[in-house]
């Protein structure tokens, strides 16, 4: 087994600031997307978890350099240490770059600014020494300034794409990277230098960006901040010349861009030569296959609908949605559409009416600044605009990505041909093209999601704010089928069927659903990962390599209220988009099938969902659904290394029948099976099973 990675993992712990973690996530995945899923990662999570298997590229970003080492020092850095040694990526900026060198000397001699001290990691063989320039204060724009760097192309040329020669860049509070081309033959190149004479003693150069090569790994150092857009810098009560600054930067832009990407293709990384644009939030769209139960359910909501200036609201724990109904609108709205010379003589313009051609917007106003990708934009705080369709499905210019009429006759017909009576599970459901998260939206906002019907699902063609296990994050871009299913579950099953198999059924649903989508199917090489990935067998590798790779990932929230667990289900599966791992129209392909349409495979999965739930519930995780589900898994027989329990050796056995815990048994001399059993939860554990290693978290 393989696992490609994908991670681009930004620490977000003690010692990094919001602001830098947030342009550093903004930068970053317009550059690496969609091959990378760039997501934060907790002090915690970097000592505790197995991230180092799947991590493509770990940043540092901006803050305080004493904060990563009361996190870090010792067995986060050795991990960290033998991560880039055996042939990892590290960005360390500003902070991260001070943290990574043998030595930090910071504002030496100033009494409550002097930091210096030897580091742990010394990526770096020497110093960074700093204030590269005066002024820097804490949590301030003061010594903020737009440094001039001259880059070093041949160092960067190789790495392909643009790079430019001199060029603005944010810095505020960085350091020089000391006799930096004195450790040539220690594998460091100096990528840039300041050309402005900076306020430290640097050696015979000035220093501001190197190239370290440590072991087999990669490691890129800057004291400025080249993921800092002008866009994203806010002029609002700065110090004086602040606007000149930004201003000067804007100037530079496409070159810091450029800049930065040759670095990303440095530390061995695919990047995009076009930034990818993040699309704005478009309409949420509720329909059903009997388009009379929406008009229940806006009934329904009529208690928690307020009106301001004419509009209808829903005001959710986390997002605010504005009520819209295509058979009944304003005449403002017809207006609005009409041109300007008709808009003059039509009387009563402003006065309510009514019409049989609705106009839809897909866009709120707060989300129109969004349009041209402009600045780091909290999604939450955007009103979302929910259109019910109480009379028909959406037409198809409403919603181009997704064709409701194929999604419910699939169904209808996946239903019929199942004998599934009760036939709730996808009967209505709520579609955007563009949306923060289908799991955010409904388990978010409870009292939106307390009216809806069990088994309606979200949908969407593209995610902003996708949600994973723990702290991943599944990469959502077009081409990926992803849904959430509202389940709620009677507390009185709790004992013949828990809720924590909900996930292993979701699994087994989607591989059913893949394998039943149509004739021929049947043997594509789908896996379930335990607890909660769904796996597939490259279709690129030799198959004898047995190399499988992550397609899908399943994420299961619940709450308790009335006697019943309210879950919703998510899931992201590459169905089209062959970035970053590899797809399911891939494996199709392979076998000479015709590729998935989303719709259609959403309708199978959905199908086979409704009926492993209601077998579950009859007979709980009973012995026919334990064998189906070992007929999926990858971890048969499979050796691992219990660290809680000294390093011991265990062979997966399987699952309990009881709660879903993994059973593995200890192994002794000559790998002989001393009979002793360890089980393990799926929430208190780490697992990297292509490692063979299980941990338990603390």
């Amino acid at each position: 087994m393989t696992d490609k990675r994908v991670n681009v993992l930004v620490y977000s712990g003690n010692g990094a600031t919001v602001e830098s973690v947030r342009h550093c996530l903004w930068s970053l995945r317009r550059l690496l997307s969609p091959n990378y899923a760039v997501i934060p990662i907790s002090g915690e999570a970097l000592l505790k978890e197995p991230w180092t298997a799947s991590c493509a590229l770990l940043v540092m970003p901006g803050g305080a350099d004493l904060g990563y080492c009361r996190t870090l020092n010792g067995e986060g850095n050795r991990k960290i240490s033998q991560y880039v040694n055996n042939g990892g990526a590290y960005l360390g900026l500003c902070a991260g770059g001070y943290y990574a060198c043998k030595r930090c000397e910071f504002e030496e001699g100033k009494k409550g600014m002097e930091v210096c001290g030897d580091r742990e990691l010394g990526f770096y063989p020497g110093i960074c020494r700093g204030l590269a320039y005066p002024g820097f204060v804490y949590h301030s724009e003061v010594g903020t300034r737009a440094a001039e760097i001259r880059v070093n192309k041949e160092s960067l040329v190789t790495a392909g794409g643009a790079v430019p020669e001199v060029f603005r860049v944010y810095y505020n509070g960085g350091g020089v990277f000391v006799d930096a081309e004195k450790y040539a033959d220690r594998g460091v190149e100096v990528l840039a230098n300041f050309t402005e004479k900076v306020s430290v003693e640097s050696g015979e150069n000035q220093a501001a960006v190197v190239y370290c090569r440590v072991g087999e790994g990669k490691v890129v150092l800057t004291s400025p901040h080249p993921e800092f857009a002008a866009v994203n810098l806010n002029t609002n009560d700065d110090p004086p010349g602040y606007q000149k600054i930004v201003s000067a930067l804007a100037a530079d832009d496409k070159q810091r861009t450029d800049f930065m990407r040759a670095c990303l293709a440095k530390l061995g990384l695919r990047v995009s030569q076009e930034n990818q644009a993040v699309p704005s939030l478009s309409s949420l769209h509720i329909s059903s296959a009997i388009p009379s139960e929406v008009a229940e359910v806006v009934s329904r909501l009529a208690g928690d609908v307020t009106r301001e200036d004419d509009k209808e609201y829903i005001k959710g724990e986390n997002d605010t949605f504005q009520l819209e109904r295509p058979d009944a609108w304003s005449m403002a709205s017809v207006a609005k559409a009409l041109p300007e010379a008709v808009k003059n003589v039509l009387p009563g313009a402003a006065s309510e009416a009514t019409t049989s051609e609705p106009v839809i917007t897909e866009t709120s106003e707060e989300d129109s600044a969004a349009k041209s990708d402009e600045g780091i934009i909290d999604y939450d705080k955007v009103v979302k605009r929910l259109v019910a369709h109480e009379s028909s499905l959406p037409e198809a210019k409403h919603t181009p990505y997704f064709n409701h009429h194929a999604f419910f006759a699939n169904l209808k017909h996946y239903n019929s041909a199942s004998r599934n009576a009760t036939s709730a599970f996808g009967k209505m459901i709520l579609y955007g093209e563009v949306v923060t998260s289908t799991n955010t939206l409904l388990e978010k906002n409870p009292r939106l999601l307390n009216h809806l019907p069990d088994g309606f699902t979200a949908t969407a063609t593209t995610q902003l704010a996708g949600r994973g296990r723990g702290n991943n994050v599944w990469v959502s871009p077009p081409g990926s089928l992803m849904f959430s299913t509202v389940i709620r579950h009677s507390m009185t099953l709790s004992a013949s069927a828990p809720v924590v198999f909900i996930q292993y059924l979701a699994a087994l649903a989607i591989v059913a659903g893949i394998q039943s989508y149509d004739r021929g199917y049947g043997g594509l090489p789908v896996k379930l990962k335990w607890p909660n990935d769904i796996y597939a067998l490259d279709p690129s590798k030799d198959p004898m390599e047995k190399a499988y790779v992550k397609i899908g990932g399943i994420l299961v929230n619940s709450s308790y209220s009335g006697g019943d667990y309210t879950l919703v289900a998510g899931v992201g599966l590459n169905v089209t988009n062959a970035a970053p791992t590899t797809s399911l129209n891939a494996l199709a392909a392979k076998a000479k099938l015709p590729p998935f349409t989303l719709e259609k495979l959403l309708a199978s999965i959905l199908n086979q969902f409704e009926i492993l739930y209601a077998r579950f519930c009859r007979q709980g995780f009973s012995r026919q659904l334990e064998e189906t589900y070992y007929k999926s898994w990858l971890h048969s027989e499979q050796v691992v290394t219990l660290e809680t329990e000294g390093g011991a050796r265990a062979r997966i056995r399987g699952i309990t029948r009881d709660w879903g815990l993994l059973v593995a048994e200890e192994l002794g001399w000559e790998d002989r099976p001393t009979g002793k059993l360890f089980q393990l939860q799926s929430d208190s554990n780490s697992f990297d099973f292509f490692k063979g290693l299980v941990k338990r978290k603390v």
